[in-house]
Parts: C-alpha cells; sequence; structure tokens
C-alpha cells in the first residue's frame, strides 16, 4: 500500500535558486559576532591557500618534444 506523501515538505527548497536564498536567510539571522567569525575564517582560508595556488604560466608550461633525428 501507498504511503500518502508528506506534504510539509517545502519542495522549494531543493532548486538551486531556493537553496540559495534559504542559505541567505540563515545567513541574515545570526547574531553580528558570528558573521564577523565566519568572514574572518573566510579571509583566514583565503589567505592560506593563496601563496599555494599555482601560476598559469608556471601550471601551464607546455615543452614542444625534441626533434626527430
Amino acid at each position: 500500500m501507498t504511503t500518502k506523501p508528506d506534504d510539509s515538505f517545502d519542495w522549494s527548497l531543493t532548486t538551486w535558486k531556493g537553496s540559495r536564498l534559504q542559505q541567505h536567510r540563515a545567513f541574515q539571522s545570526l547574531p553580528f559576532a558570528r558573521k564577523l567569525e565566519i568572514v574572518e575564517q573566510m579571509a583566514d582560508t583565503v589567505a592560506f591557500f593563496g601563496g599555494k595556488r599555482p601560476v598559469a604560466s608556471e601550471s601551464a608550461v607546455r615543452e614542444d618534444p625534441p626533434p626527430a633525428s
């Protein structure tokens, strides 16, 4: 026997736009001190990975094969 679907679930949250809106609502509901902590953590992450990121000219070096003899 099939059970009746649960209508209490908000299916609009399953779309990309709905998920993004929910993320914004959750962030807006946080106190300012917590928002500041999150922004500082993101800045630390950017600083950490910023120095380790390969430069396009170094990572995409293409050497021509030696001429065939």
